[in-house]
């Protein structure tokens, strides 16, 4: 599976971006969708998880703020964040998850002015 991020760039403390992955390939095979972030100096961490059923799961550090989608007729998932602050510079991942493999896209950078 491919995949291609979209949608980052620098934004004031408080503002919004929303994030865009476009998956290709052996979509059938995904089980779910994630985004994950790394900062510099720091671990990658998951952020959002969707599922084939729709369910979806957030970090405490992004519950309320960020919102995951995902639009399989586009084969398209989405990370809408709001309220943005310093903490939430890093640059953001899509992942795929199958069962027999992990794709991860080349990331979009976040930065977060305050």
């Amino acid at each position: 599976v491919r995949l291609v991020e979209s949608g980052g760039g620098l934004v004031q403390a408080g503002g919004s971006l929303r994030l865009s992955c476009l998956a290709s390939g052996l979509i059938s095979k995904i089980n779910t969708m994630n985004w994950y972030r790394q900062a510099p100096g720091k671990q990658r961490e998951l952020v959002a998880v969707i599922t084939n059923g729709g369910n979806t799961d957030y970090a405490d550090s992004v519950k309320g703020r960020f919102t995951i989608s995902r639009n399989n007729a586009k084969n398209m998932v989405y990370l809408q964040m709001n309220s943005l602050n310093a903490e939430d510079t890093a640059r953001y991942y899509c992942n795929a998850e199958a069962s027999l493999f992990h794709s991860w896209g080349q990331g979009t950078q976040v930065t977060v002015s305050s």
